[in-house]
């Protein structure tokens, strides 16, 4: 069975960081997409920032750029998003998600595996 797990959420001061991880197991396929995504209470999930597996493409929301950035490891079963300059706003839980399809707006938007979550509050 393939899993995601997100950890490295937290409560942080408004322009501080965290890094989140998300450790995939048991997949039986080699993912060729993968993103992070967040939903605050009441909202809809939005997406954050996408990556291939080899690391050469990579996306992000606007409201992100530049302050968020992701990655994976060396072993291409663990996906990271290094988050600085955070913001009240960024407040939400954070979704890791997988797909083995080509990279593509498509299927960033369309995952088929997902993780359960990881909470992130910025306090101000």
């Amino acid at each position: 069975q393939v899993q995601l797990v997100e950890s490295g959420g937290g409560l942080v001061q408004a322009g501080g960081s965290l890094k989140l991880s998300c450790a995939v197991s048991g997949r039986t396929f080699i993912y060729a997409t993968m993103g992070w995504f967040r939903q605050a209470p009441g909202k809809e999930r939005d997406f954050v920032a996408a990556i291939s597996r080899s690391g050469g493409s990579t996306d992000y929301a606007d409201s992100v750029k530049g302050r968020f950035t992701i990655s994976v490891g060396d072993a291409k079963n663990t996906i990271y998003l290094q988050m600085n300059s955070l913001k009240p706003e960024d407040t939400a839980v954070y979704y890791c998600a997988a797909d083995p399809r080509v990279y593509s707006n498509a299927v960033i938007y369309a995952m088929n595996y997902w993780g359960k979550g990881t909470l992130v509050t910025v306090s101000s």
